[in-house]
């Protein structure tokens, strides 16, 4: 009998659909009778063209990107694109960020070497302590009329904390696009994009292996790099080239269009598609949430409105307990469920390939825990 194969709860690199990887591995030597790996074929021939092709157009379709936006393969990951957007839109001029965690920090810190940023809201200052734990309201937040753009992160992965909707920036009274940050929750809901201007994200959360970084860009924002950007980091070049001006990350496009296809012949509660997991996503933080409201030994400390369906951020209050929790944890075959260095804690990281199964085996876990340390 086949053993039963652990629930990887890590923040990224992170799991990947078992039939994804199962059809990476009878693929691996040879595709598709081409007597070639992915890992060995030319960007520029046709059996990987046909990959990027078919890659290309199941994620058009399944985030229902419309046609005046761009799907640009590049690499870099999200922490390179933090260079990379002030390089192509901010002409060195202003720039706004939202910060509501580690990550739209780090984003802040980075585009000041481009432009001049200003931190439009800062979560921290909503709590003594200074942690992140809520989104400023987007009516207290001061926003430049001259802005190249607006920046936030719609998934801070280590904080916890989730934009369950978009901001609308013309309803504040800016003209400005919105730039997100959707590294840690990619195709797990759908995207407004009547209020995007660029959306980019690290595959490495939810939809490939590390290596792979996606770019959804307007067309109208194309050509505004400054002249120090990188040709191969030109949106307006990358575009034109179709994604192909350098050599791409060919294995990483191949991964990602396997989970496309995943993703869309998924079916839960009646529903297929986007729509089905994102309403296997609702479910399973629903689970793992009421969980831990309920009970004395742990606890979530971010404000429900904002809670994050994909990082779940949580602690023990006897924090002596941690590392037999731990322990405890990957012997029931749950693993990766330390908190980021940061902050501290746990953190169980359920993206799109972590099944119902998994949060219910970890749920039951934390009862269990609680019933012999509590």
């Amino acid at each position: 009998m086949q053993a039963v194969r652990p629930f990887n709860f890590s923040a990224g690199p992170a799991a990947l659909p078992p039939e994804v990887l199962t059809q990476v591995a009878e693929e691996m030597l040879d595709w598709h009778g081409s007597g070639m790996s992915v890992m060995e074929m030319s960007h520029r021939g046709r059996e990987f063209i046909s990959i990027y092709e078919a890659a290309e157009a199941d994620l058009r379709e399944l985030l229902q990107v419309p046609k005046n936006f761009r799907i640009l393969f590049m690499q870099g990951g999200g922490l390179g694109e933090n260079a990379i957007v002030p390089m192509n839109l901010s002409g060195g001029g202003a720039v706004d960020v939202v910060v509501t965690g580690s990550w739209s920090r780090k984003s802040a810190g980075e585009a000041k070497r481009y432009a001049d940023v200003r931190i439009a809201a800062d979560g921290a200052t909503l709590n003594a302590d200074k942690r992140h734990l809520d989104i400023p309201a987007a009516s207290t937040w001061q926003l430049r009329k001259d802005a190249a753009y607006v920046h936030v992160c719609t998934n801070e992965t280590i904080d916890g904390i989730e934009f369950q909707s978009l901001p609308d920036l013309k309803a504040l009274g800016c003209d400005a696009p919105l730039v997100i940050d959707f590294s840690s929750h990619v195709a797990s809901r759908p995207v407004d994009w009547s209020k995007v201007g660029v959306a980019f994200a690290g595959a490495q959360k939810n939809i490939g292996p590390a290596g792979l970084t996606l770019v959804i860009v307007r067309e109208d924002l194309l050509g505004r790099a400054l002249p120090i950007c990188p040709s191969a980091f030109d949106y307006k070049i990358v575009a034109e080239a179709e994604s192909m001006f350098n050599t791409p990350p060919t294995f990483g496009i191949y991964v990602a269009g396997l989970v496309f296809q995943w993703l869309k012949r998924f079916d839960y509660a009646g529903k297929t598609g986007l729509a089905a997991i994102e309403q296997r996503n609702i479910d399973k933080a629903a689970l793992l949430y009421q969980a831990l409201d309920a009970s004395s030994l742990y606890e979530n400390r971010v404000a429900a409105h904002c809670r994050s369906r994909m990082n779940v951020p949580f602690f023990l209050r006897d924090e002596r307990l941690n590392d037999a929790f731990l322990a405890g944890a990957k012997e029931r075959g749950l693993l990766q469920l330390k908190g980021h260095k940061s902050v501290g804690g746990m953190r169980a990281s359920i993206y799109n390939a972590i099944p119902l199964e998994g949060v219910q085996a970890l749920v039951g876990y934390l009862k269990d825990f609680e019933n012999r340390h509590g």
